[in-house]
């Protein structure tokens, strides 16, 4: 899954203090009363050099699930308890329950790299606004859209390779960003900046996000694109990035191509990067909503996805389709005569 790859010219980021620190525990404000402000290292040009190799694997989910649904933190101890939990529901190599079970966990643990810590903070959720922890409800009409979407596609998946996912074609993986979200495996990140760009190489499907940190103004609307549109600038330690012109082949928790992307990057300790970004969709969503994901140094390199190295699958989807089409007008061709 992971080969070593060569590494480009990158860049790297910055951010700003979160929303909701305040509402940390007791323990955390107690400790901050304890210890002297953070100081980040410096880059040249006098920003935070957030530079490096990092991670956001974790096993906090994005919502906050239904019987956690007042809980805003764990304590410790509520936290061992239920990584415990997660971690043995996870593990592919149980042999437990039916043979569908079984099979459906024949992509054994060995390949997953699904952590087997919350996050630093203790938050029951990655999502810290809304105060429930969950994604807020769709607008009237954004369910409409969502429909039309998957009626355009419909009984087109195999007609070639074009109608098939992106990820499948390994040209994009969902989480990989932006937003940057936890998966499975490949949860790792390497940022290098100097003073006019931030690049973040992604080991999910090897993207790389060049970011201009000029505060440029965004391409005209007409432009979209996969990764969005993205330009940043500092705002005191914390670089901040804002992402549009996305195109309607992606979608972020069923986001439309007018979403804008508000990303930011703070360093709050050696081994920490602060991630946080608020999703502003009024065609999609009621009101926006905010994740925020404490993101660990870790070691490099970033390895290559050699995502279609002894890859079979497309060939074998589209020679099936053509073998089940052919024997159909066979059939019709006999049954009509």
């Amino acid at each position: 899954m992971k080969r070593l790859s060569a590494i480009a010219v990158l860049l790297a980021l910055a951010s700003l203090p979160i929303n909701g620190q305040s509402q940390a525990p007791a323990r955390s404000a107690a400790l901050s009363k304890t210890t002297k402000p953070y100081t980040a290292p410096r880059t040249g040009d006098g920003h935070p050099d957030l530079q490096g190799f990092w991670t956001n694997v974790t096993l906090t989910p994005l919502q906050r699930p239904a019987n956690l649904a007042n809980k805003e933190f764990f304590t410790p101890a509520e936290a061992e308890a239920y990584e415990k939990q997660v971690v043995s529901q996870n593990n592919a190599d149980r042999r437990d329950g039916n043979a569908a079970q079984d099979v459906s966990r024949a992509y054994n643990d060995f390949w997953w790299d699904r952590g087997t810590k919350v996050v630093k903070t203790l938050r029951t959720s990655l999502i810290i606004d809304p105060p429930d922890g969950r994604i807020p409800a769709m607008v009237p009409g954004a369910n409409q859209r969502l429909a039309a979407q998957r009626q355009s596609r419909a009984g087109r998946a195999t007609d070639g390779p074009e109608f098939r996912p992106l990820a499948e074609r390994c040209l994009l993986w969902a989480t990989a960003g932006p937003p940057m979200m936890p998966s499975f495996y490949n949860n790792n990140y390497q940022i290098v900046q100097n003073a006019g760009f931030v690049v973040i190489l992604v080991e999910m499907i090897h993207d790389a996000r060049i970011i201009p940190i000029d505060n440029r103004p965004h391409l005209p609307g007409s432009v979209r694109q996969w990764l969005g549109n993205a330009v940043g600038h500092w705002e005191g330690d914390t670089l901040v990035v804002e992402t549009t012109n996305f195109t309607d082949k992606t979608s972020f928790q069923n986001s439309g191509p007018e979403m804008k992307l508000i990303e930011r990057f703070t360093r709050t300790d050696d081994d920490t990067l602060m991630y946080e970004y608020t999703v502003n969709d009024p065609s999609t969503f009621v009101r926006p909503w905010t994740a925020q994901i404490p993101m660990s140094k870790t070691e490099g390199p970033i390895w290559e996805y050699a995502c279609h190295e002894g890859n079979y699958a497309m060939t074998n989807v589209l020679t099936g389709a053509r073998a089940e089409e052919k024997a159909a007008a066979e059939a019709a061709a006999k049954g009509a005569r």
